[in-house]
């Protein structure tokens, strides 16, 4: 099998995801990482991608650069990862998406909805696959839950139950910490925080498991440290288009919480748990029936499980093996290999209203408003 060449923005050293994306991009050898501008700081940039291996004359000062650099190669890439900070990702994804490249980018996809949909025609218009890094719905045993979903083993969905949240930011004294100040700076993550950073990725999960759409929302904002302009706590209430009832919360002040991300899906005939803390196990509780532990890597698991459970049962698949999953997906729909799991433009895009929903929501007192961007609806 010839590898597919890869290149990333962002993701440098000290970067929180940058080394997920290096893992899993290079765990099944389905990649080579061929060039890169990791860095906002060129020389520093340039200077950390020859040491990851990337020969001198692709290791590019900024993502300009390496796009020109690799606009007219004939071994250009095949792929780009976007993992700049939000504010960036519209402008470099919808040029990399015209020059005709492949792009994975960084949750938000965009900063606004009319970006988002304008993302989502360029990747029709062009052919080509903008993916957004969605990642835990590539663990093995959420892709079980999905089968299990659409095969009808807990009847019609009445209840989704999620939520994110963690501790890491609840410390007032901590606030000024660049790692964690921009998060909340508008000019850097956009009009939500901690609901655009962790919220987005749960209610993905909702619709990706209970295989439905987020129609209506209600929101309840709260910056409980007085000096973040944008929420670090919030509650969302909403209504799928198959009438399936969900409730929503994130936060990043729950100290004590380390991680914090889990989903429980209520349907007419069963109910279903899966939590990233132990993301081998999915609890399944039939109506009338004892719950029962389905595990990674056991027999009989859906097609989909089988396919992306790497090691044997009973061993550990964290989350570089997640986002691995996500790559493999990606491989293969390059090669023109139907991936209906692949999270794409469309959920970048739905994710991006949702946002402006809720902050519109709670600016109103929780209002019910409507979530879904004007394509879709």
């Amino acid at each position: 099998m010839t590898k597919l060449k890869w290149g990333m923005i962002g993701g440098g050293e000290g970067s929180q995801i940058g080394p997920a994306h290096r893992l899993g991009a290079l765990a099944d050898s389905r990649f080579d990482f061929v060039a890169g501008a990791l860095d906002h700081r060129p020389e520093i940039g340039r200077e950390y991608a020859t040491r990851l291996g990337i020969a001198a004359d692709r290791a590019y000062g900024g993502w300009e650069e390496m796009l020109e650099g690799e606009r007219n190669r004939d071994d250009r890439i095949d792929l780009v990862t976007v993992a700049t900070p939000n504010s960036t990702h519209f402008e470099i994804t919808k040029a990399f998406l015209q020059a005709g490249f492949n792009v994975l980018c960084e949750k938000p996809m965009t900063m606004t909805v009319e970006e988002g949909e304008e993302i989502v025609r360029i990747a029709r218009e062009t052919g080509k696959i903008c993916a957004v890094n969605y990642c835990y719905s590539a663990y093995p045993m959420v892709r079980q839950a999905r089968a299990m979903v659409r095969n009808g083993e807990i009847g019609k969905v009445r209840l989704v139950v999620t939520n994110f949240s963690h501790g890491h930011h609840g410390d007032a004294t901590d606030a000024d910490n660049p790692r964690v100040r921009w998060r909340y700076d508008p000019a850097m993550a956009g009009v939500s925080g901690q609901f655009a950073d962790c919220g987005i990725h749960a209610l993905h999960m909702a619709s990706f498991i209970a295989d439905d759409q987020v129609e209506r929302l209600s929101a309840d904002f709260a910056s409980t440290i007085p000096s973040r302009e944008l929420e670090d706590d919030a509650m969302v209430n909403f209504r799928m288009e198959g009438g399936t009832v969900g409730r929503l919360w994130t936060s990043s002040v729950a100290i004590g919480r380390q991680h914090g991300f889990d989903i429980q899906i209520f349907g007419e005939t069963g109910g279903l748990r899966w939590a990233s803390e132990q993301p081998n196990q999915l609890i399944h509780t039939p109506v009338g029936g004892r719950t029962q532990i389905i595990e990674k890597g056991e027999g009989g698991l859906h097609a989909d499980a089988q396919r992306l459970s790497r090691v044997a049962i009973a061993h550990p698949e964290g989350f570089p093996l997640a986002v691995a999953n996500i790559y493999c997906d990606l491989a293969d729909a390059i090669a023109g290999h139907d991936r209906d799991g692949l999270p794409l433009a469309a959920d970048g895009v739905r994710s991006m209203a949702a946002v402006h929903a809720a902050v519109a929501s709670a600016k109103r007192q929780g209002e019910w408003v409507e979530a879904r961007p004007s394509i879709f609806r």
